[in-house]
């Protein structure tokens, strides 16, 4: 398991901080291109002159700079106390429906900042690097519309995510291409999805003052709530009542925290006594140890959900942090809790991850810093990457996914592979559980025709016409990638129930409700007889399918 680190830690108005690892020890055969091209495409619908800034740290030297569009890394020098105006280092941006080609050199680790209107003031201190804070008092870049994109690109690959973590701005997905030719996409908003975000969180009881408006009536960003609060615009207690009330309930009841998914063994045991939350391992030894957090702890996930980058403590807390702002720690009592349809149902709740990951096409999002925890973060990733990209989306109606006329609960339909053109089927017309689900030549019989009955929440059972109270059903309520699919009798799992994504001209991707992967042909086969799986979701033909109406 990856443990993410913010790119530059702490975003105050100080001095920028070396980052900790954040991906694999690199490999020693160095992979991708020593200069990947990054396009980023600007479907805002703005007509504002657009700046690009690639900001960061050269990680075999630890030195921290900036990249110009070609690629070549540059050190900071000349800083002062007070801080000093750094040089003027912007990259010239997509107009509205253009798009421009910059290039991240391998071994860096950094941001890439879009500025709308205006460019970006950043400043020198001797020993690193004052960036942009919008919600500090003060800030010189307070009135600019501006967002960023974090990654890194070592020998190891790419990672690259759409970060919320501290504001909700300019909404962009940002996509990787490997060597095999496969894309992976996230951080796509449904249509109008910005407007819906700041609206939908606006009208939260307390939430207003988290919205910023420039006085030319653009919404410039929501601020995240520890910013917020940060700020004197939002309570600095808003948690602190279920805060007590969840860790509470751990002191007549244990609380299991399994912090690796590839590691289903290692778990460890929690129960509170006071303020402290103790915790022990499978031999009974205490191995950590937290004081109750405050709301701005639970915020930050940081004081004393503070996370080391170790093999005990780190992950325990980050466990704790994520199970905070997603409302499920005293009522789950083992975590992380991987099902999305269980998250933010607490009072009061983390409204703006919450609104942030509704109006997310994929429902992935990095609305706090430890959203990665059972991996609902807006991430690509990618060993072996050949190209990459940003896309800036739009601020009104028109954006991703595109709206096909609803899915009948009455009519049976063909379900057809956008790659393969073949058939979702049930092998050899079974009707028992365990049958595979396959593609296979369509041929109109009943094995090939498939129900989709609402369940809740926008998701649905796809029954099968030969049996219709057999379903779609993800083997062993697994959440790993080629976990197989097959037939089995309705239960209510969640391992049975999937969300249809339109993708436009009556093609759809079907998302797991347990684990928020896509049905998918595994290899983007073309073949007959392979069998379905789940794998996560990347946004190609494989994971792409047209429904067909039937008689």
């Amino acid at each position: 398991m990856r443990t993410r680190q913010r790119v530059f830690g702490s975003l105050a108005a100080i001095a920028m901080t070396v980052p900790l690892a954040v991906a694999a020890a690199a490999p020693a055969q160095a992979i991708g291109p020593a200069l990947l091209p990054v396009t980023v495409t600007n479907n805002t619908g703005r007509g504002d002159a657009v700046y690009l800034y690639v900001i960061g740290i050269n990680l075999a030297t630890g030195r921290l700079g900036y990249v110009n569009a070609a690629g070549t890394f540059t050190p900071w020098t000349g800083g002062q106390i007070p801080p000093s105006p750094a040089p003027d280092v912007a990259i010239a941006g997509p107009g509205n429906g253009g798009s421009t080609t910059i290039r991240f050199p391998r071994g860096f680790s950094g941001r890439a900042y879009f500025s709308f209107g205006e460019k970006l003031k950043f400043f020198l201190t001797p020993d690193g690097l004052v960036q942009p804070a919008p919600w500090a008092a003060g800030d010189a870049n307070q009135n600019i519309l501006f967002d960023w994109s974090e990654f890194t690109y070592n020998d190891a690959g790419l990672w690259l995510n759409s970060s919320q973590v501290d504001m909700f701005a300019v909404p962009h997905a940002v996509t990787v291409t490997g060597a095999t030719g496969v894309t992976k996409r996230t951080g796509d908003v449904v249509s109008n999805g910005r407007n819906n975000t700041i609206n939908s969180i606006r009208a939260q009881s307390g939430w207003a003052n988290t919205v910023y408006t420039r006085s030319d009536g653009t919404v410039l960003r929501v601020l995240a709530p520890g910013k917020a609060a940060g700020a004197g615009l939002f309570s600095t207690t808003y948690l602190d009542g279920y805060i007590t009330s969840a860790w509470n309930a751990y002191a007549s009841k244990t609380l299991t925290v399994v912090p690796f998914a590839d590691q289903p063994n290692t778990r460890y045991f929690g129960r509170t006594s006071g303020n402290v939350m103790n915790f022990t391992n499978s031999a009974g030894q205490q191995v950590a140890s937290f004081n109750k957090p405050t709301s701005a702890h639970v915020w930050g996930c940081d004081g004393n959900l503070g996370a080391p980058n170790d093999l005990i403590v780190g992950p325990i807390a980050r466990t704790l942090c994520a199970a905070l702002n997603r409302g499920t720690l005293g009522t789950i009592d083992t975590q992380p809790s991987l099902n999305a349809a269980q998250f933010y149902q607490n009072n009061p709740t983390n409204q703006y991850a919450k609104i942030i990951h509704a109006n997310m096409a994929d429902g992935k999002a990095y609305a706090f810093a430890f959203d990665d925890v059972g991996a609902f973060e807006s991430l690509v990733n990618d060993g072996d990457p050949r190209s990459a990209s940003i896309i800036l989306s739009p601020f009104g109606a028109g954006g991703p996914p595109p709206t096909d006329p609803p899915i009948s609960s009455t009519t049976w339909y063909s379900v057809v592979n956008r790659s393969s053109a073949k058939c979702v089927d049930a092998r050899s017309s079974g009707t028992a559980n365990g049958t595979a689900i396959q593609q296979y030549t369509c041929n109109n019989t009943f094995a090939q025709q498939f129900q989709f009955q609402p369940t809740s929440g926008g998701f649905v059972r796809i029954n099968n016409r030969n049996n219709s109270a057999q379903v779609l059903d993800v083997s062993g309520v697994s959440t790993a990638d080629n976990a197989l699919v097959h037939l089995w009798a309705y239960g209510g799992g969640n391992n049975q129930q999937w969300q249809p994504v339109s993708e436009g001209g009556g093609y759809y991707h079907f998302v797991a409700r347990h684990s928020g992967k896509c049905l998918d042909v595994p290899g983007a086969s073309t073949a007959d007889s392979v069998q379905l799986v789940q794998y996560t979701c990347n946004g190609t033909g494989a994971q792409s399918f047209r429904l067909v109406a039937q008689p």
